[in-house]
């Protein structure tokens, strides 16, 4: 335990140093994220609870984690190509830690962009209650620790063939936000539609990403949040881990 310990610690550090040494990479991943608050927040009209803000920034925040990490298997794709990956494969690192850290890795970027969001955000009739946000943040680390795995074994799969990684991603990305009610609410919604979006684990980060950041601590829908990241996570880490086992 302890060397899978250290051999992740060791990934994960290696996979930070391009975010430390180019910190603005992490601001330009948030172009299509400030675009779409820029452009949609103005038409939202106004909510019985207050500012249209408290409903859609949280959406904004769980499409940011999602989008950024479901777009890192490119990287490892980019280290296959190069021969960078065949060499971490043969070299003391135990596989499973190979995946481990490069998925953990993907927590600190994400929490980067939350901070600059709300930062943006709360000058302008959003109001922050700090605690539900930090604990939101969590909810959604462990989402984007699923979904970068799952990233990653999507492109171990499609090894030499970048097409099928970017149709692939493409093609589940968009469907999992619209039905994850993350743009516009789903209720009022065909049955199939309502019925997709309660198999979608995401519906359920995003439900309590908004009560969390709206200052509200309902347990129910909370609960759901963290079981519907988790459910994520150990998917994507089960799958992504026994994805690296078998590459070669």
């Amino acid at each position: 335990m302890s060397t899978f310990v250290n051999d992740t610690v060791n990934v994960m550090s290696r996979e930070l140093k391009p975010v430390w040494r180019e910190p603005m990479a992490v601001v330009f991943a948030m172009i299509q994220p400030l675009v779409f608050l820029g452009l949609f927040a103005p038409l939202l009209p106004e909510m019985a609870t207050g500012s249209a803000l408290q409903w859609f920034v949280p959406g904004i925040v769980a499409m940011t984690a999602l989008m950024g990490a479901s777009f890192t298997g490119a990287n490892l794709m980019e280290e296959m190509q190069s021969g960078s990956h065949e060499r971490q494969l043969v070299s003391p690192l135990g596989r499973p830690a190979l995946l481990v850290g490069r998925a953990l890795k993907e927590v600190v970027p994400m929490l980067m962009q939350v901070a600059i969001i709300v930062a943006v955000v709360t000058p302008f009739s959003f109001d922050l209650h700090l605690p539900g946000v930090l604990v939101a943040a969590l909810v959604l680390s462990l989402f984007s620790i699923g979904v970068g795995a799952l990233s990653f074994a999507l492109a171990l799969a499609s090894k030499g063939q970048d097409w099928m990684f970017w149709t692939i991603q493409q093609t589940l990305l968009f469907p999992t936000l619209l039905t994850a009610g993350v743009l516009l609410p789903v209720d009022g919604a065909p049955r199939w539609l309502e019925v997709v979006s309660m198999l979608n684990p995401m519906t359920y980060v995003v439900d309590a990403t908004r009560a969390l950041f709206a200052g509200a601590w309902p347990a129910d829908v909370v609960l759901q949040g963290v079981a519907g990241a988790a459910v994520v996570a150990a998917l994507g880490l089960v799958v992504g881990v026994r994805a690296m086992r078998r590459s070669s």
